[in-house]
């Protein structure tokens, strides 16, 4: 079970700051989706809008086509996991019963292999946990409470690099076995583009993408190749970086396509191995960190 999320005109503020201005979008049932985006630019509130912690000043949310506020239903199968943790101040093997109470897709199986896992000691308080530990404890929370919408606000973090990775693993294992819609939002992009589907990159409370991760990443190519190749390949394209080695050049250039209406990986593709060059995919952090660049916003 999946939820869908439909998103127009979202405002919210806080007194003369405004958090969210005008955000919309739709997110199909059953989607990973990165929600990215510079510190301040509004990923925490567009979060706990669709998890009801908080009102929207302005516009509509859906969430499986109805309001979340003050919904039952729809807060029932909605899990936001967030940094601070939101977890009662009681033993860790208490703070899984509460979940499991609260959560009617809730697995213990899968929590009491997660704890394992990831070494919890359910004895402790959250607050006696390193805060390696206290993020584990959330990951299992959000993991095993199978809600159709499950959303992660860099609720990893705290976690060590093995961690992070056994994380990643565990949630694609499960969201293969087990479909439903997740938002992650991370500063990890490195790490965790893998398991986008989609992405939406917020940038001063508004959206500034919003589209496919493979057609995002097909908007970049790195080439490599003779220098004279390797210029004449970027003279009319935006380039996010460059390196030289003698007479062997390697670029980085954003919008491929020579014209409008060319499709960017064909084109460029056969124009960049028309010239000897080597090709190659773009990180999606690089285009992120240029895409929110202050003189490219």
């Amino acid at each position: 079970m999946s939820f869908d999320i439909a998103v127009r005109d979202l405002t919210v503020r806080y007194g003369r700051t405004t958090a969210l201005d005008g955000v919309s979008f739709d997110l199909g049932a059953g989607t990973i989706l990165g929600l990215l985006g510079r510190n301040g630019s509004g990923k925490t509130t567009l979060l706990s809008v669709l998890a009801a912690y908080r009102r929207a000043s302005g516009g509509s949310v859906l969430v499986d086509g109805e309001d979340p506020w003050e919904n039952a239903r729809v807060m029932a199968g909605t899990c936001l996991v967030r940094e601070s943790g939101d977890v009662v101040e009681t033993a860790c093997r208490h703070v899984l019963r509460y979940a499991a109470a609260a959560r009617p897709q809730w697995d213990a199986d899968l929590a009491d292999r997660l704890v394992d896992r990831f070494e919890i000691p359910l004895r402790k308080k959250p607050t006696e946990l390193s805060r390696g530990k206290r993020s584990a404890l959330g990951v299992v929370v959000g993991l095993a409470s199978r809600a159709p919408l499950t959303m992660f606000d860099e609720a990893y973090l705290g976690l060590d690099a093995p961690s992070r990775y056994l994380f990643y693993d565990e949630l694609l294992a499960d969201y293969a076995a087990h479909p439903r819609t997740i938002i992650l939002s991370s500063h990890l992009i490195e790490e965790v583009e893998r398991l986008f589907e989609r992405v939406l990159i917020l940038d001063r409370g508004r959206v500034l993408v919003d589209d496919d991760a493979d057609t995002l990443r097909s908007r970049g190519m790195s080439v490599t190749g003779p220098a004279d190749a390797v210029e004449a390949f970027t003279a009319h394209r935006t380039v996010l970086g460059r390196r030289s080695l003698g007479r062997t050049a390697e670029a980085t250039v954003l919008d491929v396509a020579p014209s409008p209406d060319a499709d960017p990986a064909l084109a460029a593709d056969r124009q960049a191995r028309d010239l000897g060059l080597d090709v190659g995919p773009v990180p999606l952090q690089d285009l992120f960190v240029h895409l929110t660049r202050g003189d490219q916003r």
